[in-house]
């Protein structure tokens, strides 16, 4: 059976194809809002460095990059900095382990709420998987993969995306424009974009903007899962790894081969050896800082999210 998610092989050898030859900037178009922020009203001495974007309808041009406006309300540019070093001497990793999720929303429930994010727009998605019509259902949790290779920043024209040497691959949304470059490079579809202006406390939209806590939040931009790399500076887990009831998401350092699901922690090493460990469309080459454990040997028994009402998951 095919999902949104299982796609099949050609479709994503063609969008490959299609993004390495340089031509999918052609039927993409800058939002309304990116365009408005990203250029500045005020003539500067030009670089002569050049930089490809689009129009509104759809032209591909070339402006010099002293003409693009950045917005900078960070907390200092040394934090801005740091953010953009990551911690040091670490490299995160982050494992799924399908088999226990029951589908409780947990995960997605407390991302929702400490990234200030509406219904609509989750940086943590979860999919019904079926393989074949033969095969069992499963639920999946998605966010982002955080690669190695990450294409998504391979395509940024200004910077905005960007991976860190402990692997979180994070965005700017101060340096954003717009222009979703980024969101069609990604194999994953992990990124949403911002078309309407977001809904936020007044004490959230009024605080000094970090790109490790994503808020506040911005019309115009890209955002997508962080990893809480402002959660891991303080020596906690990501929301969604300590939300989950299940034990469903393990993280930890792969320079120290070690992770935990907050009740147990185990040898990364171990787990993907006798767990058989495997990352998800692995002949991408991306290298996913994200690995999946098979729905093996399940904790629960498969109940459909839509059929809640007749027989409701215990922790739903």
């Amino acid at each position: 059976m095919e999902t949104e998610e299982n796609k099949p092989e050609k479709e994503n050898s063609e969008r490959r194809n299609f993004l390495k030859s340089g031509l999918a900037v052609a039927g993409l178009a800058l939002a309304g809002a990116g365009l408005g922020k990203a250029f500045s009203n005020k003539e500067g001495g030009a670089t002569g460095e050049k930089v490809k974007l689009l129009t509104t309808d759809g032209k591909l041009v070339e402006v010099d990059s002293a003409n693009i406006k950045m917005d900078s309300h960070h907390c200092g540019n040394s934090n801005n900095a740091e953010a953009r070093k990551g911690i040091p001497g670490k490299k995160f990793v982050m494992v799924i382990d399908l088999s226990r999720c029951k589908h409780a929303l947990k995960c997605q429930d407390s991302c929702q709420k400490h990234h200030n994010l509406e219904e609509k727009g989750k940086y943590l998605k979860v999919f019904k998987m079926q393989d074949s019509e033969l095969t069992s259902p499963y639920w999946m949790p998605k966010p982002c993969l955080h690669c190695d290779h990450p294409p998504c920043v391979k395509v940024c024209p200004v910077d905005a995306t960007f991976k860190r040497d402990d692997g979180i691959v994070l965005i700017d949304n101060e340096r954003c424009i717009g222009c979703r470059f980024c969101m069609a490079a990604c194999p994953y579809s992990s990124r949403t974009f911002n078309w309407e202006e977001p809904k936020m406390p007044t004490e959230i939209a009024g605080i000094c903007y970090s790109p490790e806590t994503s808020v506040p939040r911005r019309k115009g931009t890209v955002e997508k899962c962080d990893f809480c790399p402002d959660m891991l500076k303080v020596g906690k887990l990501p929301h969604c790894v300590s939300a989950c009831p299940n034990g469903v998401f393990y993280f930890g350092d792969l320079n120290e081969d070690t992770v935990t699901n907050g009740d147990e922690t185990l040898r990364f090493s171990t787990l993907m050896k006798d767990k058989a460990g495997y990352r998800y469309l692995e002949g991408l080459g991306t290298e996913p800082s994200l690995y999946y454990l098979p729905a093996a040997s399940r904790l629960f028994p498969f109940k459909d999210a839509e059929k809640k009402e007749e027989n409701p998951p215990e922790n739903h």
